[in-house]
């Protein structure tokens, strides 16, 4: 008698960078707890480092204005997805984030018999809430992030769990701060002040002015002062910058983290800034009409997640107009000399770290998924 094996598939939809850098790690604990799977899907190098095949790119677009430019990219990667569950037929279909790509997938899935896990809730707590009712009409399962989302997911009968932020697991510095200097070649013995414009190219071009200007007025006035620009290994400020100004790729975590202090371009690397410790000023910028509309649509009081999560305001917040040199070099001078100010935020971050404590997120939604899958 001959027996032939039955090999095990899984199709991940990561559609941003924040979503691709989770599904790289969950795939790399399912290959660990089932070697021969075969996973392919939406994402991006990360993820094709981990042995996923990518049958699209993830998006590097953010705002309503910059989508629309994009609508055609947007389609294709949708008609590549489609034509995947058909032919290649998951296993299971991780869903990450992306909402209005990843339902619109899901309802496929559904229609076929595909078991569907929703891995990161969309902000229902911000703007749409309505999504709630839809996600837990298609999806089997939802994980979320932060505690306090589960709530949202509660009288709708959708199985919710609170797996904590994978963002967390790539987070383990052991070094002293004058070890992680020495590492990225900057001078042990002299304080580091970090400038982080975002990770798209297009936030990058938004915010490339603001990040100038701050290093100048650093460079200006603490001349001692190391300013470093941390950018992902596929990033380019297209005007460049001065001397004096240290850039540093694909190491983020090290530069914050050696940091005193840090300017951050709203996202989840606020969060991530956060679990290193390092105080921050948090600013951002969008086109004028992708403002204006998020100002109709959304109903939040901040905008970073540590604030959001600390229900109170940690952090200093600067948008649009007010997200300028001036203001960000000055809220950081405050952040380096105003002790007791400094004190607190280092404290309130504390705080949010401790949410995470014992999670392993990545783990947690591979056991799931191999679950939901009959593995």
């Amino acid at each position: 008698m001959i027996f032939y094996r039955v090999s095990k598939k899984m199709m991940i939809s990561a559609g941003e960078a924040s979503g691709e850098l989770y599904g790289a790690l969950l795939s790399r604990e399912v290959k660990r707890l089932w070697p021969d799977t075969e996973i392919f899907g939406i994402g991006g190098p990360r993820m094709k480092n981990e042995g996923v095949t990518l049958i699209a790119p993830i998006s590097q677009v953010v705002g309503i204005v910059e989508a629309v430019k994009h609508t055609g990219e947007v389609r294709d990667t949708f008609r590549k997805a489609k034509e995947a569950l058909v032919t290649k037929r998951p296993d299971v279909l991780v869903l990450i984030d992306y909402p209005d790509f990843n339902i619109a997938l899901a309802k496929r899935a559904k229609a076929a018999g595909i078991p569907i896990l929703y891995y990161v809730s969309p902000q229902v707590w911000a703007w749409r809430r309505g999504r709630v009712k839809t996600i837990a009409l298609l999806a089997d399962r939802i994980a979320v992030l932060f505690p306090f989302e589960c709530e949202y997911y509660k009288e709708t009968g959708l199985p919710c769990e609170f797996v904590g932020h994978p963002v967390a697991e790539t987070i383990n510095i052991t070094q002293t701060k004058e070890e992680l200097k020495k590492d990225l070649g900057l001078a042990p013995d002299r304080d580091v002040v970090t400038l982080l414009p975002g990770s798209r190219p297009a936030e990058i071009k938004r915010h490339q002015a603001i990040i100038k200007g701050t290093a100048e007025k650093f460079h200006h006035e603490f001349p001692g002062v190391q300013v470093v620009v941390p950018l992902t290994a596929e990033s380019n400020l297209p005007e460049g910058l001065p001397d004096y100004v240290k850039v540093i790729r694909a190491r983020t975590t090290e530069a914050v983290a050696c940091s005193e202090a840090a300017a951050v371009a709203s996202g989840t690397v606020t969060f991530e800034t956060a679990l290193t410790g390092t105080p921050m000023v948090v600013f951002y910028r969008v086109s004028p009409v992708t403002y204006f509309l998020a100002k109709l649509l959304v109903k939040v009081e901040f905008i970073s997640l540590v604030n959001i999560l600390s229900g109170k305001r940690v952090v200093l917040e600067l948008l649009q107009e007010k997200a300028s040199p001036d203001r960000i070099f000055a809220e950081m001078k405050r952040i380096l000399h105003d002790m007791p100010y400094r004190n607190d935020m280092i404290s309130d971050l504390g705080k949010i770290k401790a949410l995470m404590s014992g999670k392993k997120p990545s783990q947690r939604i591979a056991r799931m998924a191999g679950e939901m899958a009959g593995w």
